[in-house]
């Protein structure tokens, strides 16, 4: 049943799309329409080229040899771009000359970065070496001995075999330093990734060259179940989680150093600690903002209340595709009313809608978007708690504040656009423009009155708190002032999350698939992008559909030098950020 309602769903979705593609849109034509050409487009193409064949063949974790040929080739590029002329060099040219000598000095920083973050593993991990050494060889094509690579692995399980006794004798001891529970799980998570090179490294010879067969069979079984027990035994004995269970965070704390290291490489000139300061400011503004809409509601100053009465406005099972169609369509109508921004037709027919699947909503407990939107709703197998948090957490007024996030003109108009103007500078992608632009409209749309209800306000007032507390705790757990155990209560206490929504989300940004600064980049590429739209469009200089589709051109970049070229700023080669985007 619930299969041939979204089906029809689907159906009437389509329909409504095609129709209201028909809108005129007076957007140029891209067959006329010029681009100015950069001198480094084709230098950059054969950098990112060059740089994934490397990155597929030395890409083994613990290898000093991987190490070395990467700082290398990062090194070769940056004598490279050293050569150009920059002075002769375009507007376009320069940026390009900037990001791409941005992006080569972060690389060799994080090679350093890595390294110190392997040292310190390395003492739960003594027998990496053995490894790695023995799949390099194969990478090299080196004859092999099989009786001497069987001596090795044998001794590599007793090796294994030996930390272990040594780190079980270590917790009955008190004198012993406690591991730290974040190295021991990255350890476990190397560990990983080294069984998976032995099994490699086996299945290469195996079956293919018989006495390496004869000689193995026995010796890679006893290393593969030890290096099992071994991974299993630092998750469950020194990290404390019990098997199966994937529900704690641990997360892995980057430190100050490592964070100055990102917020150079994305461009802002400012410290965490300034960054949690301005986190502060806007919540403080969006929390007197969130009084207001509770007063008009009648709960007074107790604004937690008045979200947990919006939470309660949700559709019932099976509706929720038809809501976020029509909320699709209404943000669309906002921007053609307005003429904010140029939407290509394609644009308008090409996205679609998923259900996202239970396992997936643990990760990721709202709606993610693009061209496909999928949608957070709960499905019949949940428990019945589950299910009401799913749908609180989605309810009409909530979705309303991130539906045209996901779509558009957030991140499906974002993507489509990408991909056909400078595509070759997705190399420099940046979580500050992909993030920043989809939370700059929901800035945008609130300063042009599209919330009509006290309802509406609470809405997206909350989504606003909540990317404010993503700086705070985000940089506060990488700072190691915040334990995952209080982000999740400083969002359930602060924004009024769901305890299973908090939970998810502090997952979500801790499980390693997110760069550290990918969730404070939400609400400062917003503000970065909200101070150029003042600067050029508050100033009379540029229309806003003109402002914001010049920056929809520029693709995946640093706010910074967006901003460079609007105003054709002076740089120079050395150039390094300065842009004090925040309370001018």
């Amino acid at each position: 049943m619930y299969k041939r309602v979204c089906a029809s769903v689907f159906a009437t979705l389509l329909t409504l799309m095609f129709a209201f593609a028909q809108k005129p849109t007076g957007e140029p034509d891209p067959a006329t329409e010029k681009i100015p050409a950069s001198e480094l487009r084709d230098f950059i193409e054969r950098y990112t080229d060059d740089r994934a064949s490397v990155r597929r063949t030395f890409n083994l974790a613990f290898s000093e040899t991987s190490r070395t040929r990467m700082r290398g080739f990062y090194s070769s590029w940056l004598a490279r771009l050293g050569k150009v002329d920059f002075d002769s060099l375009s507007q376009d040219g320069r940026i390009d000359y900037i990001l791409l000598k941005n992006q080569l000095d972060y690389e060799l920083r994080q090679i350093d970065i890595q390294a110190k973050a392997q040292q310190e593993i390395a003492p739960l991990l003594p027998f990496a070496q053995t490894i790695v050494r023995l799949d390099e060889a194969r990478r090299r094509m080196v004859t092999i001995d099989p009786s001497k690579a069987a001596a090795e692995v044998t001794a590599l399980a007793k090796q294994i075999e030996s930390v272990r006794r040594t780190l079980e004798t270590d917790l009955k001891s008190t004198s012993a330093p406690a591991v730290k529970k974040a190295v021991a799980n990255r350890a476990a998570m190397a560990a990983d990734e080294l069984k998976n090179i032995l099994r490699d490294w086996n299945t290469f010879y195996t079956g293919y060259d018989p006495l390496f067969t004869w000689w193995m069979s026995e010796p890679y079984k006893a290393a593969d179940k030890t290096l099992t027990g071994y991974t299993a035994f630092l998750r469950e004995r020194i990290v404390g989680l019990k098997p199966g269970d994937s529900t704690d965070i641990i997360g892995d704390p980057i430190g100050r150093e490592a964070l100055l290291s990102e917020l150079a490489h994305e461009m802002i000139p400012y410290t965490p600690e300034e960054l949690i300061a301005i986190a502060n400011q806007e919540y403080a503004w969006s929390e007197a903002e969130m009084k207001k809409a509770s007063r008009e509601l009648g709960y007074g100053d107790d604004w937690l209340k008045a979200v947990e009465h919006v939470k309660n406005l949700y559709v019932d099972p099976g509706k929720q595709p038809e809501l976020i169609r029509d909320l699709a369509l209404e943000a669309i109508q906002f921007i053609d009313d307005r003429d904010l921004v140029t939407v290509p037709q394609l644009a308008r027919e090409s996205w679609r809608m998923q259900m996202m699947t239970p396992q997936r909503q643990l990760v990721n407990p709202f709606f993610t978007g693009g061209e496909v939107i999928s949608v957070s709703y709960p499905t019949e197998g949940m428990q019945h708690e589950q299910k009401m948090m799913s749908m609180r957490g989605n309810n009409i007024h909530f979705s309303r504040a991130t539906v045209f996030h996901e779509l558009v003109p957030g991140h499906h108009l974002q993507g489509f656009m990408a991909d056909r103007y400078r595509s070759y500078r997705s190399t420099f992608s940046t979580p500050f423009w992909g993030e920043g632009w989809a939370l700059y409209w929901e800035m945008l749309f609130w300063d042009l009155n599209f919330p009509k209800t006290p309802e509406n306000k609470v809405g997206m007032l909350f989504w606003r708190m909540h990317r404010s507390a993503r700086i705070v705790f985000s940089l506060g757990f990488h700072l190691g002032q915040m334990t995952p155990e209080q982000c999740i209560e400083y969002l359930v206490k602060r924004v009024g999350h769901e305890v299973d929504n908090a939970t998810a989300e502090v997952r979500r940004s801790f499980n390693g698939t997110y760069s550290p600064l990918y969730q404070a980049a939400y609400m400062l590429g917003g503000l970065q992008i909200r101070s150029l739209q003042k600067e050029f469009v508050g100033s009379g200089k540029m229309s806003n559909r003109a402002f914001h589709d010049n920056l929809l051109k520029q693709n995946r970049i640093p706010i910074e030098m967006m901003r460079a070229s609007l105003t054709n700023q002076r740089l120079s080669r050395d150039f390094a950020s300065n842009w004090k985007f925040y309370g001018q």
